[in-house]
This record gives structure tokens, sequence and C-alpha cells, in this order.
């Protein structure tokens, strides 16, 4: 058993490639193997700004003699057949191998030195890499047959132990030779095998492993910011595209000028961040002050003092242009700016953004008019509205599209909005996603509902919902977003109510199907099941979503007991011998004098359930009991479900568990005597109906 070394050392692959490449890698080169019959004890991966490598352990030198054995035709088949299997097998007849009247063709490979196969596989591999961009280069580059790589690729290194596996691909032959660090290293490094890759790089000022150079920009960061007695703002993002960067981190505090601490903070983290890849950093009470962390590449002799100072220079230059854009966008009212929405295209089906706004502005103001949103005024959630997307034809979020609200909120503020609208405008986009903040105050919860809601039905009404695995207007998360401002907020609203307000129009059906479906997903990742929600939905008439999840956890808490599933079980019995007496339809149990009831069913039992009369000396003990439970429950769940007293009426229900279990226990259902059967028929369907009244039992599972 030996290692094997592989490294493809190319011009900088970008950060954002490197992670999935070394997964590409891996999977590439266990591919190759298994194909070859071979596997690896272990492998590992690597990547750098310059270099995708991969160390496997444990490979034997030799793959085993392998016999392929090829069923053929019978001993007697026609001349056709034989023919034909022959020339598939390369063989004559002479070298098949006769067994129990059947001919097999059997091939006897020998063994293939490891090393033929990692000179053949290595080619392979880089040729069929899957990089999401790549190029040609040099004068091959002419023909789209020549090599691509992510960047030009510089040097292979492939050893086998302490042997060169010989390969070549369009010029760059196999060696033992690669580069070290781009300043911190000159010549030509000579790897003698895979054990010394790592610390001969190290040496290099190449640091190969990933989560290594991860963890010094982490934590040097964080050194810097305290030395100057300051917090970093943490960023893993950071700390990965940071690593992707250099093969030699070092952290560097540097300072900018506080007058930019005028301008809004998110656009400076952003400029930071995403022009310059920089942390930012907090001052003692929390707000942002005048620092950053930028990372280098290099170990510099005056310990980074000019490149901390290119970087602060830089920084600055990108500050003044935000400067510029807060102050220009400051000038125009968002009265102004949200004039020119009409001249931006929402959908070629749907309209401008000013279009959506209207709309908007209108479903917003009729939420609070209703009484479903409380708390804020009609005229605020109309104003927040039509302020909403002013900010998206402003300088500043033309530079940066991800402070939309953000910067809207910061302009209505300024321009002297009340903080209800102000805020409004800011968060009116929340929820977007998985675990983010769920609005609650009032305006915004009318203006973000609003937004959401629009969006839902026109992509619907046009006739565009999401197929399948695709959803390019990102309707599955507007959904998601709906249902957690509704359901978050204990808003009371009947969904019917809602798509009606919002136009949904042909649609209606298709959309409340979409929004129950999407509520399915959401609450079984917050563990409620499914089946539960589609017994209490498919009752009908239950399209308030907070009073329907309410009843269905209520169902849920008492499903989960013994009892509750003793209950379950009595009901799915009660409703198959119901089933099969009258084909399925639901019998209709009508009181009669006495306290007694009579059942009337399709078929068979229509005139003597029509005329039967029972008195309490009639019944035996486990009917009398029953009826007596049901008489009781029945009145005390209707009662608790009118005032929404979900868990009362679970527990009027749970008081039949045990007269029920009795009645299947002492009592022949299917009597001989017709009006016995009648009567206990009724008795049945008198438990079903009762269990109906909280939910459609027979949708629960179980």
């Amino acid at each position: 058993m030996t290692d094997f070394l592989l490294e493809l050392r190319s011009e900088e692959i970008p950060a954002r490639m490197q992670v999935k490449a070394k997964e590409d890698l891996a999977r590439l080169f266990n591919d190759a193997l298994a194909k070859a019959g071979l596997a690896a004890a272990s492998v590992e991966t690597f990547a750098t700004p310059r270099r995708l490598a991969l160390i496997a352990t444990g490979l034997p030198l030799a793959t085993d003699a392998v016999s392929e054995e090829t069923k053929g035709p019978k001993v007697g088949a026609s001349p056709q057949a034989m023919e034909g299997f022959l020339r598939k097998a390369g063989l004559s007849q002479d070298q098949l191998v006769e067994r129990d009247g059947v001919y097999y063709a059997v091939v006897e490979k020998a063994g293939r030195q490891t090393a033929d196969v990692l000179a053949e596989a290595i080619p392979a591999i880089i040729r069929a890499f899957p990089w999401p961009k790549s190029q040609r280069w040099g004068a091959a580059s002419v023909s789209t047959e020549s090599l691509r790589w992510v960047r030009p690729l510089q040097g292979i290194v492939a050893l086998l132990g302490d042997d060169v596996v010989p390969c070549d691909i369009e010029g760059i032959v196999s060696g033992a030779e690669t580069m070290g660090h781009r300043f911190h290293h000159s010549g030509a490094i000579t790897i003698g095998n895979a054990g010394d890759y790592i610390e001969k790089l190290r040496a290099a000022h190449v640091l190969v492993h990933f989560s290594e150079r991860c963890r010094i920009i982490r934590d040097g960061a964080k050194a810097a910011a305290e030395a100057a007695g300051l917090h970093l703002v943490e960023d893993e993002g950071l700390v990965i595209e940071n690593a992707g960067l250099t093969e030699w981190p070092v952290p560097m505090l540097g300072r900018f000028d506080p007058a930019f601490l005028d301008v809004p903070q998110e656009v400076i983290q952003l400029t930071a961040r995403v022009n310059q890849k920089y942390f930012v950093c907090h001052d003692a009470s929390g707000k942002l002050a005048n620092a950053f962390v930028c990372t280098a590449n290099i170990d510099a002799h005056d310990k980074g003092a000019a490149i901390v100072a290119g970087n602060e220079k830089v920084l600055a230059a990108r500050l003044s242009d935000a400067k510029f854009f807060w102050e220009q966008d400051l000038k125009v009212a968002l009265d102004s700016q949200a004039q020119k929405l009409a001249q931006i295209t929402f959908h070629e089906k749907l309209g401008s953004v000013a279009d959506k706004v209207e709309r908007v502005a209108k479903i917003a103001r009729w939420l609070v008019t209703e009484g479903i949103v409380t708390g804020a005024t009609a005229d605020q959630a109309e104003r927040a509205a039509r302020l909403c997307k002013a900010d998206l034809v402003t300088g500043m979020v033309g530079e940066f599209p991800e402070l939309q609200g953000i910067m809207g909120g910061y302009y209505a503020r300024a321009q002297g909005e009340s903080e209800a609208v102000a805020d409004a405008i800011r968060d009116h986009y929340k929820p977007v996603g998985q675990g983010d903040d769920v609005p609650t105050a009032p305006v915004t919860v009318a203006v973000s509902l609003a937004d959401k809601l629009d969006t839902l039905a026109q992509f619907f009404a046009a006739g565009m919902p999401p197929t399948g695995s695709k959803d390019p207007f990102a309707l599955r998360r507007a959904a998601i977003g709906f249902l957690s401002l509704l359901l978050q907020n204990d808003l009371r609203c009947s969904l019917k109510d809602m798509l009606i307000a919002s136009e949904a129009g042909a649609s209606f059906d298709t959309l409340e199907e979409f929004l129950i479906d999407r509520l399915k997903v959401q609450q079984r990742e917050a563990g409620v099941r499914h089946d539960l929600i589609d017994a209490v939905f498919s009752l009908g008439g239950e399209d308030d979503l907070v009073r329907l999840l309410a009843r269905v956890k209520a169902l849920q808490a008492y499903i989960m007991t013994a009892e509750g599933a003793n209950l379950l079980a009595a009901y799915k019995r009660a409703a198959n011998i119901l089933k099969q007496t009258d084909g399925g339809e639901k019998s209709s149990v009508a009181p009669t004098q006495a306290g007694a009831h009579h059942v009337s069913q399709s078929g068979t039992t229509d005139a003597i359930g029509s005329s039967l009369r029972w008195s309490d000396g009639d019944l035996g003990s486990e009917e009398s009991a029953l009826r007596s439970a049901l008489d009781t429950a029945e009145p005390k769940a209707t009662a608790a479900l009118s005032v929404e007293d979900f868990e009362g009426a679970m527990a009027a229900l749970a008081t039949l568990r045990a007269p029920i279990d009795a009645f299947f226990e002492g009592v022949m259902v299917n009597d001989p005597d017709p009006a016995k059967r009648a009567f206990r028929l009724s008795l049945l369907a008198r438990f079903r109906d009762a269990v109906c009244r909280v939910a459609d039992f027979s949708k629960i599972e179980g």
C-alpha cells in the first residue's frame, strides 16, 4: 500500500468556487478508482487560490486479476444467435465454456499497475471537471476542443509513493515540482511524496488546509479589533471568502474618517464587505466604529503599515461615493421618487411597480379598515404602502440593491415621516427567508402582508404559479412570509375574504390550495402533522388560519395520547361499520321522545328506523352508557367549539372513549333483530358525527 498526491496548479481560482471544487475533485477521483477496481483508504482534498490538491492513502500498487464471465446462448441455438454472441465476445466457439447446456464466454483480465490507472485518470479528471465557469488560453484556445480550466492550468504534481505518475495534457507534463507563495518564495519546490507536501508548502508560506486559513482569519480579525478596544462584527461568510483569497492570511486593522459615520451604518458595512471584503467593528456602546479589518496575503516587513494605508485609501474612495449618493438622495422627496416607479416594469403581464404600489396601498388600507390589523390607522398603512418602493429609484439602492427598504426607511425618517411609516418602509420585505424576523409593528404588518398577498394573487391570476422545482418569482417564499405574518401576529381573518380583496380572480381556488400546502410545509418543520391540518381544513368553512392551527394543535396534543389513539381507533371502527351498512353515506340522526333517537339509512332500515321508538328499559347497559355519554359530550363539545376552546372540545370527546370501548366489547351491532341493529347503528352515527365536529377523523393517519 502507498499514498498518492495530485496537485493541479493554476492562476487564481475564484474564492466562491473552491469549496465545491474540493468536493468535485474527490468525487471524480473516487469514481475513476472504482471503475478500475481500486479504492483508497482515505481521500483528503485541499484548495488555495492557486492550487487544487488531493492526497489518497492506502492505495495498492496494482489491481487484482479478474475473470469476467458472460452468459451466451444455449447449446443447439441457431447459427445466427451463436454468430452474434461470438462477434460480441470477440472469441471463437472453441474458446467458449459449456456448463449445464449453456455457453459462457470467460475472459481472464490481468491486473493493472495503479500508476497506469492514475496516468489515464488524471487527464480524464481534468477534462471532465465541472467548473461553473472555465476558460481556454494560449495558442490552442482558437479551437473549442482545447483544454479548459477555471483559470490557465500551469502545473501538475502527480506522485505515487516517491515516483512521478507520468501524464501529459495539452503539453502540461506531470512532475514533482510546484511553486510556493507568489511573494514569499521564489523558485520551484520539489515534493518527495504525499507525506511531505503539506509541510514543504507551509515552509514556502502556503497553508493548504482551508480550515486552517479560516481559523487564522477568524481569530486574527477578532484579536486585531480587541487590541484597539473594539468588537469585531463576526461574519463567517466573509471568513470563508477571505480564506479563498489568501494562501498566507494576515488580518490587519485600519481606520476611516469618522465623518463617514454620518452615512447609514448598513451602507458602510455593505461597502466594506461587498466591495473590499473587510470586516467592520463596533465600539463598546455597540455603535459602528470608524475601523475595519482587512486580510492581507503577505507577512509584510513593515508589519503591514503600507498595506493598511493602501486599503484605507481605497475604502475612503468607496465611502465618498456612498456619502455622495446619500446626500443626493436626501434632496429628493420620496413622493417624487415614487412617481418614477411608473417607468419601472414590475412584470410585463402585471404592469409597472407603480401599479403594484397602488394595489398594495388599497389592500393595506383594507386590512386596517376591516380590523384585521389593529393598532394602526388606515392613513398610516396607505401612506407607508405608497412610499415603500420609492427607494428603488434612488442612487444608493441602484448601487446596492441589497439595501432596498432599508434606505427607504432612512430617507422617510430624514424627510419627516412618522416612525411607524418609516419602520414599515424599512421592514415591509420581511420576512424574506427562513429564520428572518417577522414584523410585529401594526403598520409594517399591514404593508408587508399586503405586498406579499398582492404578489401571490397577481402571479396566480396571470397563470404563473410555481411548477415543480421552478419558482422564478419566489412565490413559495412569499407564501411562507404571508403565513408567518398571519400566524405570529394572531391575525383573525377569513382567507377567502383576503383573496377576494387581493383580486385573485379565477385563480382563487388554486391559490387557496397552494397556501394550505405551504402551511403544511411550514408547520411540518414546526412538528405539526400535515394529516391533522387536512382533517380540520376538510370540514369546510374553516379558513381562519389562526383558528385552524389552534384546532390542529389541540387535536395533535390529544391524538398523541393513548386515550386519543384509542378514540381514533374506535372512530375508524365505527366509520367502517357504517360504511359497510349504508354504502358510505352518513346516517342522519334525529331526536325522538324520551331522549331516544332513530337512524335513517339508505336501503334496509328506512321503514324500521322511521317508526322505531325506544324507552330506557329497552336499552342494554352499554347502549345506555354510550347514549348518556353522547347526550353529555355533544353539547359540551359544541359549546367549547363556539368559543374556540379546542382543548375543552377534546376533553368532552375524551369522555366517549370508555363507553364506546365498552359498547364494542359488549354489543353486537349487526344484530339479527332489525330494530336493535338500526338503533345501535344510530348510536355509532352519533358517535362518528360528534367526533367529526372537531375534525374529519377519516383524514387522520394511524
